[in-house]
Formats: structure tokens, C-alpha cells, sequence
């Protein structure tokens, strides 16, 4: 029987590298996002053409009714789940400094990619935990998939990094609760990766990234998260729960 995982935000961008990936090393897949079916229909044929099953479950992670309905259908569709990747999220709808952001942009921001990945780790989590107990055998992790922005200050966009900030130690916390059921939890910290949501900064880190911003002088590709989050979803890294496994081109390394 394959192992089924969620991918939020899993029909392009990143979240389409990781659940290629995932396809790729045989996982059954669950792709969430918000966007009509037909709208990710070339995305899921593409995905079911590795020879898995792909069950699109359309939802905003944001609501406590779609992540309840979520996890229903989820368990309607395959009766398990063995790896949830928190992808999903957002950035700010206009990036503003700090010192005139709106509560509103900030609201919404942290309900997505804070609150709403939160309350569906626990919802998973528990949903983990009972499959443990009925079933010692089981395997399952979550992956958090968070940015470089947690510890990256950026102040054209606060509520962002603040939300991935909080998204880091939701990792480590779960990691804590988990650690007795043996199901780890890890933090993939992308870089500047190419996607549709960077395209309208392209041309600043194309100037920023060949004057050295990276150790290696290139773009991420999802690709790149993509493979990393397969080889904790496979179980390669066991042992290593609570961790941050940093996909950025040595961005962050500190250098004279």
C-alpha cells in the first residue's frame, strides 16, 4: 500500500516541485489549493502520469471549515495519511513598510501561513496518532515549508516574516509533542526560488544573485525543494526531527 501525502498548495510553484517529487518515489497524493478543479487540471493529469493517485481537495487552509472538510475527504478518498507538507501560503497583497502595514494585510497573512498550518498540523497530528496506536508499523512526518524570511528580515514585508518566523517554532513544538509517537517533524527554509510568485522581483535578483547574494550563483528551482522534502518524506532522516534543512543556495551562510 503507498503512502499518501498532502501537499498544500500543491499545484504550482514550489508546491508542484514538492508534489512531483513525491510522485516521482511512489507516494499517493492529495493536492490542496484554491483554485477550481478545472483551473489545476493539467497539473494533476501531469502528477498522475508517474503512475500514482491524485485526488485534488479544494480548500482555503485559512478556514476552520475547509481544514475539517479537508481532512473528511481525505479520509473518505484513502482512510490514511502518512505525510502532511505544509506549503501553502502567501505573501502580502502590497508590500509595505512596516511602519504603515495594515492589520488587515497582517491578519490575513498569519491566518494562512501561521494560524491555518498550525491548526491543520493538529488536526494531522492527531489523525498520526491514532493511526500509530492502531497500527505500529505506521510511518508518518509532517514537513513545514517555511522561508528564509524567518530569520531574514525583510521590512517591506513584516507580517510575512513574522508569520514564518512563528511557523519555525510550530515546528519544533510538534516536533516536542510528536517525538514519543516516532513522527518527526522538519522545516525546509527555501531561498529564492523561482516561481510565479517571484516573477514580479525577477530582474532584482537576477542583478542581486550575479553580484554574489548566493554561494552558488543561481536561482532555486522547486525542483530543488522538492527532492529535499521526498528524502524526509521517504524517512531518510528519522533522526533528525525538529531540524531546518536550509534550500538556498548558501544565502544565508555569514560571509566577510
Amino acid at each position: 500500500m503507498k503512502k499518501v501525502a498532502l501537499v498544500t498548495g500543491g499545484s504550482r510553484g514550489i508546491g508542484l516541485g514538492i508534489a512531483t517529487q513525491l510522485a516521482l518515489n511512489g507516494f499517493d497524493l492529495v493536492i490542496n489549493g484554491m483554485r477550481a478543479e478545472e483551473e489545476v487540471h493539467p497539473s494533476i493529469t501531469a502528477l498522475k502520469q508517474h503512475g500514482n493517485d491524485v485526488f485534488y481537495c479544494r480548500g482555503n487552509i485559512a478556514s476552520t471549515a475547509d481544514r475539517a472538510s479537508m481532512m473528511s475527504e481525505i479520509k473518505t478518498h484513502y482512510g490514511r495519511l502518512n505525510v502532511l507538507v505544509n506549503n501553502a501560503g502567501m505573501a502580502p497583497r502590497q508590500r509595505n513598510d512596516i511602519l504603515q502595514a495594515t492589520e488587515e494585510s497582517y491578519d490575513e497573512v498569519m491566518n494562512t501561513n501561521l494560524k491555518g498550518s498550525y491548526f491543520l498540523m493538529q488536526k494531522a497530528a492527531n489523525w498520526m496518532i491514532e493511526q500509530k496506536e492502531a497500527d505500529n508499523n505506521f510511518s508518518g512526518c509532517i514537513i513545514n515549508v517555511s522561508s528564509m524570511s524567518a530569520t531574514v528580515a525583510s521590512v517591506n514585508r513584516g507580517e510575512y516574516c513574522l508569520s514564518k518566523a512563528g511557523l519555525s517554532m510550530a515546528t519544533q513544538l510538534f516536533a516536542v509533542r510528536l517525538g514519543s509517537y516516532n513522527i518527526p517533524v522538519f522545516e525546509v527554509r527555501p531561498g529564492i526560488i523561482q516561481t510565479d510568485m517571484t516573477a514580479g522581483v525577477k530582474e532584482k535578483y537576477d542583478k542581486l544573485i550575479a553580484d554574489g547574494l548566493c554561494v552558488q550563483p543561481r536561482w532555486g528551482e522547486p525542483e530543488d525543494v522538492g527532492k529535499v522534502v521526498a528524502a524526509l518524506a521517504k524517512g531518510d532522516f528519522m533522526y533528525s526531527t525538529g531540524q531546518v534543512i536550509m534550500v538556498d543556495g548558501g544565502l544565508t551562510i555569514p560571509r566577510l
